[in-house]
């Protein structure tokens, strides 16, 4: 699963996401996972796309159906999604974001205890943190 990583829709996205929950599946599986979502032959459309891009891959046919696996690691595309939204929408800053996670209720005291403890043991070892074109991110001092 070395490959680089596609340029998905937010459709596409969580179809994938889909499919790394249930590891292998078929596009009807997929499709259950959305109740009064969209027909069959759109999920099979976007599962054509997934294909082209290389997200997804066929595994082998169950009755006249075929299933897929993810062919990218959720840990790369999750990556450079929470980037975008961090650069799109808090001009880099993380601390925005948790700041506002907070103000809906979406963040609890032990999720910052969480984000501490990443912090302070670092990125996990093959996977530094960097920006998109390569630039090392720049750390911050503490105050």
């Amino acid at each position: 699963m070395s490959r680089e990583l596609p340029e998905l829709s937010p459709f596409e996205l969580q179809c994938l996401n889909s499919l790394w929950r249930h590891g292998e599946a078929s596009v009807r599986r997929v499709q259950a996972d959305f109740p009064g979502g969209a027909g069959y032959s759109t999920f099979r459309k976007i599962f054509e796309r997934l294909e082209r891009k290389g997200a997804i891959e066929r595994v082998r046919r169950a009755g006249r159906a075929w299933v897929y696996r993810p062919a990218v690691p959720s840990s790369g595309i999750l990556r450079r999604e929470i980037r975008r939204l961090v650069d799109g929408l808090f001009g880099g800053r993380g601390g925005a974001l948790l700041a506002h996670l907070a103000d809906m209720d979406a963040l609890t005291l032990e999720d910052l205890r969480e984000a501490e403890q990443a912090l302070k043991s670092g990125p996990p070892a093959g996977s530094p943190s960097r920006r998109p074109g390569g630039a090392a991110r720049p750390r911050r001092s503490r105050r």
